[in-house]
């Protein structure tokens, strides 16, 4: 990567993992003061954590596309600002009512697909993965940190205090855009990096794509349940909370560590099914451990290690399986209905764990997990992998303005390797799915040297 690239990848990463650090450090805590507002009951308390979820779900696609119109870093300042005014809410709130307005305005602020199409606009072809990655392990490593940094935090400035900790985190964002992030030369549209309105259509038809947003959906329903209550247990078994960070931090390094293996025995040994029926069966049994032993701290900070692990193992599988399964051309679109799923199970995980909650009983949110990792058992038991075909994009040399569409398309498919191909003219690329233990690279080459 150029200097620039690396400035831009790493200013970018920054603003995305301090947005998600904000809105991920009230997740172990939130439980626990919110019962004490007025107006508080269980219900309300599971819907002030996954509030965010919600709007961010509705607003993350068409944030991306109004970026295509007005420009990215007006959209971005936009929505760090409404993150802001959010978490300002949220700060002040004498009710839970006011809470649950903060975090929805919290999560309305769906820069994400603007902050990826920023990447893509400011990094060359062959370099953009890498830039696409920094910014998945910096959220990665901020929902890691908000679960050790949270607890002690809130003991030392309270929850009121994490808001405005939250408040500062989007005003820092706002000077990354503007010191710095490069501006780019020109914004484009980026079909394997950002949502494209005329494919929406498509990839949410597509069946294996649906189960891999059913997919995610699922394994963030449970996670959000998951603190709805498990605070609250962790302060009955007698853990202070400023002290439940001892639980967490041991359990997220030992989930980076253990999900290695897995992650390996999925992606270069080709046991994709086997990994993916095995955690969310281990899920499950997770999830009635929590069930009967939420009581057993030592027990508990076991299965925080092993739930910790199947969630990094799987935010990493599925979006893999997502790229590899969305048609060339498509993989930004597929990405951002995949994202947008994502965020629906987190509003609903809040939102069934605070019923169950209000209606059976604490321990009950704990069998919503389980029985979601059932239903979701069942899913993934049928689920066609995907071919393990990887994504190629070229760009067109003087052949790309003058041949037509389907005769480029045509030699391209007729390169040994080569299994999908859409040109995309107005970028000047061509995108392509190969196989590439038979792709003939220099073949393909020829096209971009304008042959």
């Amino acid at each position: 990567m150029l200097a620039s690239e690396r400035r831009a990848a790493a200013g970018l990463a920054a603003i995305f993992s301090t947005r998600m650090l904000g809105l991920f450090m009230v997740l172990p805590v939130l439980a626990l003061y919110a019962h004490d507002l007025p107006g508080a009951t269980p219900l309300l308390v599971g819907l002030a954590i996954g509030a965010y979820g919600l709007t961010q779900a509705l607003f993350q696609i068409p944030l991306g596309l109004l970026s295509d119109r007005i420009g990215r870093k007006p959209v971005i300042y936009g929505g760090l600002a409404l993150f802001l005014i959010g978490s300002l809410v949220a700060a002040l709130a004498d009710s839970i009512q006011w809470v649950i307005i903060g975090r929805a305005l919290q999560g309305s602020g769906a820069i994400a697909a603007a902050i990826i199409a920023l990447t893509a606009d400011l990094t060359r072809d062959e370099v953009r993965t890498k830039g696409m990655a920094a910014i998945g392990i910096s959220v990665a490593l901020s929902f890691a940190a908000a679960l050790v940094v949270g607890p002690p935090l809130t003991g030392l400035i309270g929850i009121s205090g994490l808001f405005w900790l939250t408040a500062l985190l989007a005003l820092a964002g706002m000077l990354l855009l503007a010191q710095v992030v490069p501006d780019p030369e020109r914004s484009t549209v980026h079909r394997d990096a950002q949502p494209v309105l005329d494919q929406l259509a498509g990839v949410v038809r597509d069946p294996v794509l649906i189960r891999l947003d059913l997919a995610i959906f699922m394994l963030h329903l449970t996670m959000v349940s998951l603190f709805v209550v498990l605070p609250l247990s962790l302060r009955e078994a007698g853990l202070p909370v400023t002290e439940h960070w001892m639980l967490y931090l041991p359990a997220v390094l030992t989930a980076i560590l253990a999900m290695v293996p897995f992650i390996v025995l999925a992606e270069r040994r080709g046991r994709v099914r086997s990994v993916l029926i095995g955690s969310v069966a281990v899920l499950a049994l997770s999830m009635l451990g929590f069930y009967l032993f939420n009581q057993t701290l030592w027990l508990v900070g076991v299965l925080l290690a092993v739930v910790f692990t199947i969630f990094n193992l799987l935010e990493a599988v599925l979006p893999s399986l997502v790229s590899k399964a969305a048609p060339a051309g498509t993989k930004g679109t597929a990405m951002g209905v995949f994202s947008s799923s994502q965020f629906v199970g987190a509003f609903l995980g809040g939102l069934l764990g605070g019923l169950a909650h209000e209606q059976f009983g604490g321990e009950a949110v704990y069998l919503v997990g389980m029985l979601t990792a059932l239903l979701w058992l069942r899913l993934v038991w049928t689920l066609p992998i995907p071919e393990n075909l990887s994504r190629h994009v070229i760009a067109l040399g003087a052949s790309g303005a003058t041949l037509d569409v389907a005769g480029l398309e045509r030699r391209l498919l007729e390169v040994p390797g080569v299994k999908e191909a859409v040109i995309a003219l107005d970028e000047g690329v061509a995108y392509l799915k190969v196989d590439s233990r038979q792709t003939d690279w220099a073949r393909l080459q020829t096209f971009s040297a304008g042959a």
